[in-house]
């Protein structure tokens, strides 16, 4: 399996301009990056990254400034193996959660994101192609039925989970260590840089010393 991660090399992150400088968001990018290269190692596999730019890290990096669904539909048309595209902020995902999309039998395997669109997906169909926009889980739903593809959905709260926005960053706080995590680099940047959770049982945020 071909393992892919998209990543946004220049001025990624631009909802979290509330709460972080251009140069702290690009920091936090780059440690939920690592986090979901560890991620898929665990799984076993070697993931590649997908960047607008050149970008340091201990990965293959082909760089590709095109618009996310052409860059990954190029990648779908090359390759003549199952691929997986999983997105770079996705600060939870565990092994546990990957392999469960990596190891579905269908054709086509999405996890959805919170929002309606498509966080990861693995992709066995020689026909079928993304589109990441608007709501893109069933956009996906859709593409497979055209191309005759079986589908499978990984109902999956890290994997639903991708960080954009403020309240997003508690959930890093919160569940961004343990359950196979060897590291959590997103949370501890976080933490580095002055975040904690605030709040009560019925709404947890975060604040900034």
């Amino acid at each position: 399996m071909r393992v892919v991660v998209p990543f946004a090399a220049r001025e990624p992150k631009t909802r979290l301009a509330d709460v972080l400088s251009p140069d702290e968001r690009s920091a936090f990018a780059a440690a939920m990056l690592d986090d979901v290269l560890a991620a898929v190692r665990a799984t076993g596999r070697e993931p590649e990254v997908l960047a607008t730019g050149p970008v340091g890290v201990d990965a293959p990096v082909t760089v590709d400034d095109r618009p996310l669904t052409e860059a990954v539909n190029a990648v779908l048309a090359e390759t003549d193996r199952r691929v997986a595209v999983v997105m770079a902020d996705l600060a939870l995902a565990t092994p546990d959660a990957l392999d469960r999309l990596f190891e579905a039998e269908s054709a086509v395997a999405i996890a959805p994101g919170r929002g309606g669109g498509t966080n990861a997906l693995a992709v066995a169909h020689p026909e079928f192609r993304v589109d990441y926009h608007g709501t893109s889980y069933l956009d996906h739903l859709g593409i497979a039925r055209e191309v005759g593809a079986s589908v499978s959905v990984v109902d999956s709260h890290r994997l639903a989970t991708d960080v954009d926005e403020r309240a997003d960053l508690a959930e890093v706080l919160i569940h961004g260590g343990g359950e196979g995590r060897s590291r959590g680099r997103s949370a501890e940047w976080l933490r580095s840089a002055g975040f904690s959770l605030a709040g009560d049982e019925s709404r947890v945020g975060v604040v900034r010393e």
